[in-house]
């Protein structure tokens, strides 16, 4: 005998509001809103729940890879004339640090000066920074 050779009946779906044994309300009550077909209601504490404002902090912001943030000023201070500045240079150096066990994307803003010739690669730089890098002699790739 074969699994596709058995032979037995299938069990129907109980049916409930429509007479029978279970009498005339099945076990639903009598009329109103709990009593109709697909009757769901929200729970009562969900009203207490909406009434608190979410709260700011640490402990409840959603972590997404958004632009970590360096400023010439750590530049200055982390790499020598001629270094290299990428996203993998920067997680070495723990001047950024992972998101999620991501690369972050980096943007490098212009606050503090810049004497030093660097070379920016797959980094956002600010309108400010782009400058101040220039006029520095450094490059932006």
């Amino acid at each position: 005998m074969q699994l596709h050779q058995l032979k037995h009946k299938r069990k129907q779906k109980k049916r409930v509001g429509r007479g029978g044994k279970r009498g005339t309300y099945c076990g639903k009550g009598m009329k109103g809103q709990k009593a109709r077909a697909g009757a769901k209601t929200a729970p009562p504490m969900r009203e207490l729940i909406k009434k608190y404002h979410k709260l700011r902090g640490y402990r409840f912001k959603t972590l997404s890879l958004k632009n970590m943030i360096v400023n010439l000023a750590t530049l200055e201070k982390s790499f020598e004339s001629g270094a290299t500045v990428n996203p993998e240079v920067l997680l070495e150096k723990k001047i950024i640090r992972r998101i999620k066990g991501k690369k972050p994307f980096v943007k490098i803003l212009g606050q503090g000066e810049l004497t030093k010739k660097l070379i920016i690669a797959n980094c956002q730089v600010s309108r400010g920074a782009r400058e101040k890098i220039e006029k520095a002699g450094g490059t932006i790739k």
